[in-house]
């Protein structure tokens, strides 16, 4: 829910670290001082989610295009870095290529600040006082969530990274990936065993509960036991989790959360709000929320979403932009002096035009799947008389946009406003805050992801045909071919699809598929080329991992050591 007041919070080690092996007390509170209360502790909880939110919301050095939504999607098949032809950055990561010095800062040095929150929240809790029954425990569940969520993104975006579980860590070097994920599954056992088995509340106030704490260690365990070729999770200490346990903690998910799936795929997106269903004809028949009410649209926060990021509206340029959904901005159409991202491709507004839709999903996707023209805009076709290929100098471009999470506009007694916030929630009808007025949820873990680990994991099509039922398709037997494009299709553009991609083994080959696409830059047709020997090539030398901040080695004096593939010449990105 957007409207949750994000807690600004002063207090010890709770401001920005310039990166993690920077720790210094720059505040005036310490910890001779705080946290000292039930309330001092829900500020620190507090922190934590901020360190979380700023990933996708600090517009800082773009930090918001390193974060693990952007880079999954970016880097997968089925999306280009797009953009303009002045954005080689996005257009790098979507190669696997570098470009500039500390390319990677952001995705580096957030995970670590909130981890840093979560070390320093661990160990200062039990000394608080004034706690009601069971909140302790909740609050420290959170963090151990959190610690382990961000070790996961760390993982998965860098594979081998320093493993700090105290607060004042030393220079620490790489740990093996044994151990990382050891953590990993640790933290989030504890998570499991601390937070509270109630059923969840909706609309969801953002905070982890147990049932995302199990459906995250399903989602780690996949990843681990996939991608290295194991056959269980280690866990921090000694011991090991199995596939039977994670199944025990999904159908305990499914069984007792409350969280279900809701009964219209299309009504999980901005644009079923109800400010657009008058105008945009696609949406007519679809559940609706009531204006001016919370949720936004039926899946605003609602019981398919396990775990989300919340987002406001207190952006403003006076004073910060760090509060939007700016991946949703990025994600968004460029306009320049064309109609693209206005009244005329009503309810998707303008951004920064980042991850056209490769050609390849739409022509691989039936077209009897209602999901498909549910997740993706075939500009050209929905408006012929309005939409322009080259908008704003836009580059490797195709036509096709992702519409789960792009600017949404709004429209009420013959007004138009840019954002669905205007009349939903009152925000300011100010034409100039257009780019930071993205207040959708980021959702990290969706129900239908549940039923599909699920059905994975205990090979059987139980959960595989809910999904499919929902989208009105028949029921199929199990396979893993089945899963593979279930998930594939229910999940598009959600950043899963990158990572699936590895744990499968099918990353290289799918990613190769790429090159030769047919693209626009310009506005001028041409396709996609091979940049540094091509995507499966750069797949290859990589891993699929991303280089670790130069900065950093240089900090830690060589106790870092760079990811393979990323230290050679030749893959520098310098445009087409």
């Amino acid at each position: 829910m957007k409207k949750i007041l994000l807690i600004l919070v002063t207090g010890l080690l709770l401001c920005s670290c310039e990166d993690f092996l920077d720790t210094k007390n720059y505040t005036k509170k310490d910890t001779s001082n705080f946290p000292q209360t039930a309330e001092d502790a829900e500020q620190m909880i507090a922190g934590i989610y901020n360190a979380l939110n700023s990933a996708f919301a600090d517009a800082d050095n773009q930090a918001y295009s390193k974060s693990q939504l952007f880079l999954s999607e970016i880097a997968s098949d089925e999306r280009y870095g797009s953009a303009g032809q002045n954005d080689p950055l996005w257009q790098a990561l979507d190669k696997l290529m570098n470009y500039g010095y500390d390319m990677m800062m952001a995705a580096w040095k957030i995970p670590y600040q909130g981890i840093f929150r979560c070390n320093t929240a661990i160990k200062a809790l039990p000394n608080c006082v004034g706690f009601r029954p069971g909140q302790l425990e909740e609050y420290t569940g959170e963090a151990y969530f959190l610690r382990g969520y961000f070790f996961f993104n760390l993982a998965q975006v860098f594979e081998n990274v320093p493993l700090p579980v105290d607060p004042n860590p030393a220079n620490l070097p790489q740990s093996p990936v044994e151990d990382t994920y050891g953590q990993i599954a640790s933290d989030l056992q504890q998570a499991i065993e601390l937070l509270l088995s109630a059923k969840s509340s909706f609309p969801s106030k953002g905070h982890a509960t147990k049932w995302a704490a199990e459906a995250l260690m399903a989602r780690v365990f996949l990843f681990y036991t996939g991608y290295y070729g194991k056959s269980e999770l280690p866990v921090a200490g000694g011991g090991s989790i199995s596939k039977s346990q994670v199944i025990s903690w999904l159908e305990d998910c499914i069984n007792n959360s409350g969280h279900d799936l809701l009964s219209d795929f299309r009504s999980l997106w901005p644009y079923a709000n109800p400010y657009a269903k008058e105008k945009y004809k696609y949406i007519t028949d679809t559940e609706v929320a009531e204006r001016k009410t919370i949720p936004a649209w039926p899946g605003d926060g609602h019981r398919e979403t396990v775990f989300a990021t919340n987002f406001s509206n207190f952006s403003d340029w006076g004073t910060s932009t760090g509060f939007s959904n700016n991946v949703v901005l990025a994600f968004s159409m460029r306009q320049g002096d064309t109609k693209n991202g206005s009244e005329v491709t009503f309810p998707f507004y303008r951004g920064w035009g980042a991850g056209c839709v490769s050609t390849n999903i739409w022509n691989d996707w039936d077209d009897s799947d209602i999901r498909k023209k549910a997740s993706i805009l075939d500009a050209r076709t929905e408006y012929p008389a309005g939409y322009s290929l080259g908008g704003d100098n836009q580059w490797e471009e195709t036509g096709y946009w992702q519409k789960k999470y792009t600017g949404t506009s709004a429209y009420d007694n013959d007004r138009y406003v840019f954002n669905y916030g205007v009349l939903m929630y009152g925000f300011p009808d100010d034409a100039n805050k257009w780019s930071i007025s993205n207040t959708q949820d980021v959702v990290h873990i969706r129900y239908a992801d549940v039923l599909l680990m699920h059905s994975e994991l205990k090979e059987d099509a139980t959960g595989l045909n809910r999904v499919r039922d929902r989208a009105g398709l028949p029921p199929i037997s199990y396979s893993l071919d089945a899963i593979k494009r279930e998930r594939r299709f229910e999940l598009a553009f959600e950043g899963v699809r990158y990572y699936d991609l590895m744990r499968w083994g099918d990353a290289a080959d799918a990613l190769g598929r790429q090159n030769g696409s047919p693209i626009y830059n310009g506005g001028v047709e041409t396709t996609m080329k091979e940049f540094a020997g091509g995507y499966k090539a750069r797949y290859q030398a990589t891993g699929g991992f991303f280089p670790i901040p130069e900065s950093q080695i240089a900090l830690s004096e060589g106790v870092l050591v760079q990811n393979k593939g990323w230290g050679s010449d030749g893959i520098n990105y310098t445009g087409w």
